[in-house]
């Protein structure tokens, strides 16, 4: 059975981080491309980054570039989201996917984590 559970999900200030992690069993993190794509309220799904299926290419969001990382750890089969300087409009439900053949389709979803940047 395909799992992918998400934490780390908080009520963070504007300025703050936080590590979002992506626990998934069922298949193998670190050869599939994975994605984690988030919904504002009010807003329709936005993918934030996604990682190709060894690493080595990875994109973000320009809404995100340059304080969001995305990562893989093979050794406990789970993917991270480590966000940096938040800000409001960041705040949404963060989910983790698996990407499917076509790159822009889902195999996968998690339940969700959220985020909330807010003073």
């Amino acid at each position: 059975e395909v799992q992918l559970v998400e934490s780390g999900g908080d009520l963070v200030q504007p300025g703050g981080s936080l590590r979002l992690s992506c626990a998934v069993s069922g298949f193998t993190v670190s050869n599939s491309a994975m994605s984690w794509v988030r919904r504002a309220p009010g807003k329709g799904l936005e993918r934030v980054s996604q990682i190709e299926s060894f690493g080595n290419i990875i994109t973000y969001a320009d809404s995100v570039k340059g304080r969001f990382t995305i990562s893989k750890d093979s050794a406990k089969n789970t993917l991270y989201l480590q966000m940096n300087s938040l800000k409001p409009e960041d705040t949404a439900v963060y989910y983790c996917a698996k990407l499917g053949s076509v790159r822009s389709t889902y195999d996968y979803w998690g339940q969700g984590t959220q985020v909330t940047v807010s003073s």
